[in-house]
């Protein structure tokens, strides 16, 4: 079983970049289809950005060239930088792991596992 801790929230004014970090244990990253959610209060969860099949990367329409998702498998750890922030990216974000072979999904459903969110405050 993997366990995930996210790193790197906080406040930032808008137009701003913060680097968020999700560091796995207890199994390989890359041993599963990695992706970060959001949820803002009151709102649903989303998904924000993802690895799909073969490494190709999936991002929500919201969040389309200002956020990049990374992964680097020495460090078992997959990262999301986000670039010109704004405040409607205010939430919690989460790290979430879904076991290879099942399809890629944007359901939070149908993830295995999540860390334990960490706070994106951007200020206008």
């Amino acid at each position: 079983q993997v366990q995930l801790v996210e790193s790197g929230g906080g406040l930032v004014q808008a137009g701003g970049s913060l680097r968020l970090s999700c560091a796995a244990s207890g199994g390989t990253a890359s041993s599963y289809r990695m992706g970060w959610f959001r949820q803002a209060p009151g709102q649903e969860r989303e998904l924000v950005a993802s690895f799909r099949d073969s490494g190709v990367t999936y991002y929500g329409d919201s969040v389309k060239g200002r956020f990049a998702i990374s992964r680097d498998n020495a460090k078992n750890t997959v990262d999301l930088q986000m670039n010109s922030l704004k405040p409607e990216d205010t939430a919690v974000y989460y790290c979430a792991a879904r076991i290879v072979g099942r399809p890629w999904s944007i359901t939070p459903s149908r993830y295995n596992y999540w860390g334990q969110g960490t706070q994106v405050t951007v200020s206008s």
